[in-house]
């Protein structure tokens, strides 16, 4: 199935406004569901500011989807150098010169110049280092729920909530 990891990242604005995109999951293990981003862009600002984020995955071929609920904090430096370290150099370079979610001029040559500048400050070989204005964040689940299509509708599903001393989940089964 292409890209299994891929999860729709919901979040909010400061006036409540939603919002949703597709992310790549980088990491999940017990304490959460990691990704990474620019930390200047819109979806940044938007976790740093609520707090919390919604994640959605979806397997068509499955007919099976999970939903996370949870608060959010960003990774320390030394997770977002680990995992920065493992990508491609070219998306390494593009995480240099990507104004994330700015406006730029309508020619995509502007943004293939900032490539080439980011490109030429590190040369062909050697360590790119992480941006400052890059990293990760965790998704520490408080909900997750389990969908898997039947037929009739008659779908299961199923609701964990974590409980409040944060190592047990309620596990309910809902009506579809």
């Amino acid at each position: 199935m292409p890209l299994p990891e891929a999860m729709t990242l919901a979040t909010v604005d400061g006036e409540g406004g939603p919002d949703a995109r597709m992310v790549l999951l980088k990491g999940v293990g017990e304490d959460g569901f990691r990704f990474f981003t620019n930390y200047e862009g819109v979806k940044a600002g938007q976790l740093d500011g609520s707090g919390s984020a919604a994640l959605v995955f979806f397997w068509a071929p499955l007919d099976r989807q999970v939903r996370v609920r949870g608060k959010v904090r960003r990774l320390d430096a030394a997770a977002s150098d680990r995992y920065f370290a493992t990508r491609d150099r070219a998306s390494q370079i593009g995480a240099w010169a990507s104004p994330q979610s700015r406006p730029i001029p309508d020619e995509r040559e502007e943004l293939e110049k900032l490539a080439d500048e980011a490109a030429a400050r590190f040369g062909d070989e050697g360590e790119v280092p992480r941006p400052e204005h890059w990293g990760g964040f965790l998704v520490i689940p408080e909900q997750i729920e389990f969908w898997q299509g039947r037929g009739a509708r008659l779908h299961d599903r199923f609701r964990y909530i974590r409980e409040a001393a944060g190592e047990n989940w309620n596990i309910t089964r809902l009506a579809p």
